[in-house]
């Protein structure tokens, strides 16, 4: 059997599109999965979705990367401190949907947030991050890990930049030279209008809108091959995600 490296996009709490995407995907235990972080905010299943992850660690190899709604959650189990803002932002239903678990299931999922990577690098020299990263020299040589999982600039270059540059220009990007293909999340592909993976350059940006009225998706990074779930907004219809 075939073994596929299979990416999956931000899930930030649904569950049931999890679930499809693994389902129509096919997974086996010959896969290697890799998540891009915002596991939770938004709707209600986020403890579903951590403890699915840490059972795929008992039949998988599993890649888990740090995003920013992760940090942010995990600040606020270690602090117990409101962060007016998270809330707004998807925060408050993670916290409606963790009262209802046990201190001993609580802490079971700290100690998966905090074991989450900032970036992961395989080795056909292909990056996985949640955002991007700013220094010129790649990701070993960021002076901000945060920004690994809070930058924007990287997309943003990326949709502003001339599509005919060739890497011996010398405005062609220094820090895209460093790899054969970067995956990131963060930034909703349907800001620009796509609930479909965008690939510019060699970057691909996996988060497809799931915490809006957009799907899940995985993706089989060898053959870019995607399977993804229904808009998530019809899999959880009384509810309202990041909407």
């Amino acid at each position: 059997m075939t073994k596929r490296t299979l990416v999956i996009g931000d899930i930030h709490g649904a569950f049931r599109a999890l679930e499809q995407v693994l389902s129509l995907a096919n997974v086996t235990e010959n896969d290697t999965l890799i998540f891009l972080g915002d596991y939770v905010d938004g709707w209600s299943e986020s403890p579903q979705v951590i403890n699915k992850l840490i059972s795929l660690r008992s039949s998988n190899e599993c890649v888990f990367i740090k995003g920013n709604h992760d940090a942010l959650f995990l600040d606020w189990l270690i602090t117990q401190k409101d962060n007016e803002l998270w809330l707004f932002h998807g925060g408050k239903a993670t916290l409606d949907a963790y009262n209802k678990l046990s201190k001993t299931e609580i802490n079971i999922h700290i100690d998966f947030f905090k074991s989450l990577e900032n970036h992961y690098l395989d080795d056909k020299n292909r990056l996985y991050i949640h955002a991007g990263f700013t220094n010129l020299h790649g990701v070993d040589k960021e002076y901000f890990p945060e920004m690994m999982y809070w930058d924007r600039t990287l997309w943003e270059m990326l949709l502003a930049m001339d599509k005919t540059l060739t890497e011996d220009s010398p405005y062609y990007p220094k820090r895209l030279k460093h790899y054969k293909e970067i995956y990131i999340g963060h930034t909703p592909t349907i800001r620009i209008g796509e609930t479909t993976p965008v690939n510019i350059d060699r970057v691909w940006n996996m988060d497809t809108g799931a915490a809006y009225k957009s799907p899940l998706t995985i993706m089989d990074v060898d053959t870019k091959e995607y399977w993804q779930s229904d808009n998530v907004n019809e899999l959880y219809p009384d509810e309202n995600g990041r909407n």
